[in-house]
């Protein structure tokens, strides 16, 4: 099974450096849309918080921390090479429809989408929270678009 790592840097690859905060959201919906399109089947095992600034892995967190910016050469983990095709033919299709919006953008749009809302339940919007966003909500909110 792919990792985010093997993800991740098969994004960057494909679109270039970007700021951490893009990063996670591409990973996040590619794991979103993946689980829609494939019956709950997970893209990778890592899974997603509900954080301030919207879906954040932590494991990838941890490697890019205090970094604003990341190319494919300083994600130190991760091979391309583990991916399927059809893993990648996934992430593409995210990329295509995610891959030009801001990170602003994506952070505005996972707040607005009902995976982050139900993690966060009550939390206020400016206070931290590291409640995980349920892949099986994933899966159901994404399989119904």
């Amino acid at each position: 099974m792919a990792t985010i790592f093997d993800v991740g840097k098969y994004i960057l690859t494909k679109q270039g450096t970007m700021s951490t905060w893009k990063l996670q959201k591409l990973c996040y919906y590619s794991q979103a849309w993946s689980l829609a399109w494939s019956d709950g089947t997970s893209l990778f095992d890592e899974e997603f918080q509900a954080w301030t600034n919207g879906p954040v892995c932590r494991e990838l967190y941890d490697i890019h921390k205090g970094e604003y910016l990341i190319s494919a050469e300083e994600l130190k983990r991760g091979n391309i090479e583990d991916l399927t095709e059809d893993e990648m033919d996934s992430i593409d299709t995210v990329l295509e429809t995610y891959g030009n919006k801001t990170p602003m953008e994506l952070r505005e749009e996972t707040h607005d989408e009902p995976p982050w809302k139900i993690a966060r339940g009550d939390t206020p919007i400016d206070m931290r929270s590291e409640e995980t966003i349920s892949k099986e909500s994933m899966g159901v909110y994404y399989g119904s678009l």
